[in-house]
């Protein structure tokens, strides 16, 4: 069987394809990475690199397949891009952490299936529209993760902090009385504390989000009923 025949000036296209997928990724990353996220700028430097390379290969890997007959396809390179776009999902997938009620890593793994996106296209040879998403993307990490776009009738926001004994911790019920009063919560925050006769208890930090000051007034009430929480008490955001 044949190999692929890669002449001079194919090597020269490849280099300079893998070199602005590594630019492109790495830009990306340097942003996630200054923001102390679980994937930085190695990460999407190398899946932009590793995408371009496949996009490369089903480009000029399979040449010897090619058929004189223009009319006539004997192999199609968008395959191997198809495989890329789903099987970096498994990548994405290990960004994201879920820590209690929170989730976090949900761009960056967004952003690593993007940066995928970026290296197949620079592979397909289409610089600009890989420039034009990598600035896109970029500017959109930079600026629109400081937008607020929560609905205006829901801007009261207060810390609720619960303390509780660590072997009777009902977090469940607690976030129950709480989205039952109209109340949400839009995080949570849980340390282990020692208190004075040396039994372990858990403080809850609740990030909670009201529209009316009576639904958190009855939040507090129902809280104070239960018998397994210490203390409790609201702070300001």
């Amino acid at each position: 069987m044949d190999l692929a025949v890669i002449t001079s000036s194919d090597t020269f296209i490849i280099t300079i394809r893998l070199i602005i997928a590594a630019l492109l990724g790495g830009l990306v990353g340097m942003e996630r990475e200054y923001h102390h996220h679980p994937a930085g700028f190695r990460t999407h430097l190398l899946v932009s690199v590793g995408s371009c390379l496949i996009m490369l290969l089903a480009f000029y890997g399979f040449q010897t397949y090619i058929s004189e007959n223009p009319d006539v396809v004997n192999f199609d390179p968008s395959r191997l891009a198809a495989y890329v776009v789903s099987g970096i999902g498994f990548l994405g997938a290990g960004t994201i952490l879920v820590q209690g009620y929170t989730v976090r890593g949900l761009t960056t793994a967004a952003s690593i299936w993007v940066v995928a996106g970026i290296g197949l296209t620079v592979g397909a040879g289409m610089y600009g529209a890989a420039f034009i998403t990598t600035f896109i993307v970029i500017l959109s990490l930079l600026l629109l993760g400081k937008i607020n776009f929560h609905l205006p009738m829901k801007d009261n926001k207060q810390y609720i902090v619960v303390l509780v004994e660590e072997e009777n911790s009902k977090l469940h019920d607690i976030i129950r009385d709480i989205e039952e009063c109209m109340v949400n919560v839009r995080s949570l925050k849980a340390e282990k504390q020692k208190v004075f006769n040396d039994k372990m208890m858990i403080e809850y930090r609740l990030l909670v989000e009201y529209e009316k000051q009576d639904n958190i007034v009855r939040v507090m009430e129902r809280l104070q009923k239960h018998d397994f929480i210490q203390q409790i008490h609201m702070e300001g955001k």
